[in-house]
């Protein structure tokens, strides 16, 4: 994987003892917790002198468990990982609940600059 938003974000994640980690989606039948993560956007940084060194990426992660309390503690853990490796975090964590697999979320995003 070469340097990304996503390489910080797996790399930061990965510091998470038995946390599994998947981009976009889990696979079906998948056990909390787990992290999903996909890019929802970012700044451009390019200028009339041609690309940046430096580019942007506004990544959101969402946690999924059985219960909200293994949410609300696996999303504290990734967002202390995540700021550890220079994520940003913007706003705060937003709490859902997904009927069909009685899974509970929390999801955040966060602005992650790094060096192509």
């Amino acid at each position: 994987m070469a340097n990304s938003a996503e390489k910080v974000v797996v790399e930061a994640l990965k510091t998470i003892v038995d946390l599994k980690v998947f981009p976009d989606v889990a696979p079906t039948g998948t056990a909390g917790p787990y992290v999903t993560y996909q890019a929802v956007g970012g700044q451009d940084v390019n200028g009339l002198d041609g690309p940046a060194d430096l580019e942007n990426q506004r990544v959101q992660i969402t946690v999924w468990s059985l219960k909200r309390a293994d949410t609300v503690d696996t999303m504290r853990a990734a967002r202390t990982a995540l700021v550890a490796a220079g994520g940003l975090p913007i706003g705060a964590a937003v709490s859902q609940y997904e009927e069909d697999t009685k899974l509970y979320g929390s999801r955040l995003d966060f602005s992650i600059w790094y060096r192509p």
